[in-house]
Order: structure tokens, then sequence, then C-alpha cells
């Protein structure tokens, strides 16, 4: 893997876990490197997708866990679709 993609890995996991002085960080890497501002986007919101599914598995398992909401039956994904 090259350093441009390793970048956008970085910085599309870096905005998955919310750590904003690790986008800022990257986002300099990849302004180093001449990534396109298109493709550090499209990398960014792939990990905010990533996020999104995170954090509904949380709330879905929390809700089960105390008999509330979605899942609570032992189905569903918690996605609300």
């Amino acid at each position: 893997m090259d350093e441009r993609m390793k970048e956008l890995v970085a910085i599309g996991a870096s905005a998955a876990v919310n750590c904003h002085p690790c986008v800022q960080f990257h986002l300099s890497e990849c302004d180093r490197l001449g990534v396109d501002r298109g493709e550090v986007w499209a990398a960014i919101e792939v990990g905010m997708m990533v996020n999104r599914g995170a954090a509904a598995k949380s709330k879905a398992h929390t809700q089960s866990l105390l008999g509330k909401g979605e899942g609570s039956d032992g189905t569903g994904c918690g996605c609300g679709s």
C-alpha cells in the first residue's frame, strides 16, 4: 500500500472514531502528498458511515439490555430499516 492510500485509510479511520486532531493531521499529510480533496472527502464519508453503523449497533445493544426499543425481542440489527 502506498503512502497516499495509507493516508486515505487513516483519515477515514480518524473520522470514524471522531478524532479531530487526527483528521487535521492526516488532512495535512494528504495535502502534502497531493491527494485530491474529492478523494479525501470520499474516505471521510466512508469513515462517517462506519461511525453511524457502529453507533446504531451500540444503541440497539444498550436498548436490548434495558428491554427497550428495537432489538429487545432479539430481532433486527438496530439500523431502523
